[in-house]
């Protein structure tokens, strides 16, 4: 009988919550943790009113404590902890793993809270001392980074002998009707779009400034969209796992308002993660301004429109080169019609499930720190559809890239 521990219970938390309580016969005992219990309360009563069945258990634990996330740990005795939390709490988590001999999986990588820059090199860091303790750490199982990575690896199994062109696009044709929201934590989200653009070719990791390449792309049902060249994690991981791959980037959509706010926020200084005295007080500015946004898990309800979040990818097969594009369009509507959370949480909650299905039923396994597209593609893209994710793909097509 499976045991899982969630920690993180924001809008992406609440839907892992309802898609691990309606598979009840793969979770049967889960425990929602974070900072604030009762938010953890609310939604554990919200999915106990959808589905019924035994009731979640739910604490209070500060995940940046490794004491008390190990005592969690011994307590609840989980066969997985999944974080959904800050990436500023992976290595405290992972440190409280390690000490416990219990599986991790997480959503996003690390990031220092003093230094707005994300890699994967401070997780790696941790395989050995995972293998020899005889632990797993899956790192990166959302939607981007994470299904975008099994896609890829899909790919590479079924239609190409070689990948050599990799973008990654990612689209949210929502409209929330706030002047200016972001649609996960404020605080991370503005952290990262704001950071210089970066991409692989030919061997190196190349920058440029912040929403300076911008191409407009056609998304299916959607239409055309301005699309920005910004840095983002999976690449990382997928031109090492992946070295046929020439070149690799990722794309994001944003509307010309959004920049237009996002650049009067870093004008006037309130992307600062520095530290400013405040009438005796020290305070963030990006911290504070995180508070006065609205709450991205109160997006939902009056959320219309869809993402589309894909690869397109370029390579050869059989001596030919060939061209594909997958990829999967989520309504926020649906989305909030099932579980009570946006497209965006919805998209990476999911993915975050089915994880860790694959690790509860040892489908994936292994001894160290991995990243999804390492494990066989194929049982996690079978799961993908059937909890609300289906996913589409062309062949030999304009990639427009």
């Amino acid at each position: 009988m499976s045991r899982v521990l969630i920690i993180g219970a924001g809008g992406v938390g609440r839907v892992v919550v309802f898609k691990c309580v309606k598979n009840r016969d793969v979770f049967p005992h889960i425990m929602l943790a974070s900072r604030t219990k009762s938010k953890c309360d609310i939604i554990a009563d919200d999915a106990q009113k959808a589905f019924g069945g035994e009731r979640i258990h739910t604490a209070g634990v500060d995940a940046d404590n490794v004491d008390e996330m190990v005592n969690l740990i011994r307590a609840f005795k989980p066969d997985l902890v999944l974080n959904v939390a800050l990436p500023y709490q992976d290595l405290p988590i992972m440190d409280a793993c390690l000490a416990t001999g219990v599986d991790y999986m997480d959503t996003a990588n690390y990031e220092p809270k003093d230094e707005a820059k994300f890699e994967y090199s401070w997780q790696w860091a941790y395989h050995d001392r995972y293998k020899d303790a005889g632990i797993m750490a899956l790192l990166g199982c959302g939607f981007d980074p994470g299904v975008t990575s099994i896609f890829t690896a899909y790919a590479a199994k079924h239609y190409f002998d070689e990948i050599h062109y990799l973008d990654i696009v990612d689209c949210n044709a929502g409209d929330h009707g706030k002047a200016f929201a972001t649609n996960f934590n404020p605080e991370i989200n503005i952290r990262e779009i704001t950071q210089k653009g970066k991409f692989y070719e030919n061997g190196e990791w190349k920058e440029v400034e912040p929403h300076s390449v911008m191409k407009e792309l056609n998304y299916p049902d959607i239409g055309p969209k301005k699309s920005y060249l910004i840095y983002h994690e999976e690449l990382e991981s997928l031109v090492k796992n992946f070295p046929t791959i020439k070149r690799a980037r990722f794309w994001m959509t944003f509307g010309d308002e959004y920049l237009t706010h996002l650049r009067v926020i870093q004008n006037i200084g309130m992307d600062r993660i520095d530290p400013v005295n405040y009438k005796g007080t020290e305070v963030i500015p990006l911290e504070f301004l995180k508070y006065v946004l609205p709450d991205p898990g109160s997006l939902g309800e009056n959320y219309s429109g869809e993402t589309s979040i894909g690869c397109r990818i370029k390579g050869i097969k059989d001596g030919k080169e060939r061209t594909y594009y997958i990829w999967n369009n989520c309504k926020h509507q649906d989305a909030f019609n099932e579980t009570g959370a946006q497209g965006v949480s919805f998209t990476t909650g999911v993915p975050a499930m089915i994880g860790a299905k694959m690790i509860i039923t040892g489908q994936w396994k292994g001894n160290g720190v991995f990243n999804v597209e390492e494990f066989d593609p194929d049982p996690f893209m079978a799961e993908l559809p059937k909890h609300g994710l289906p996913w589409h793909e062309s062949f030999d097509i304009d990639l427009e890239l």
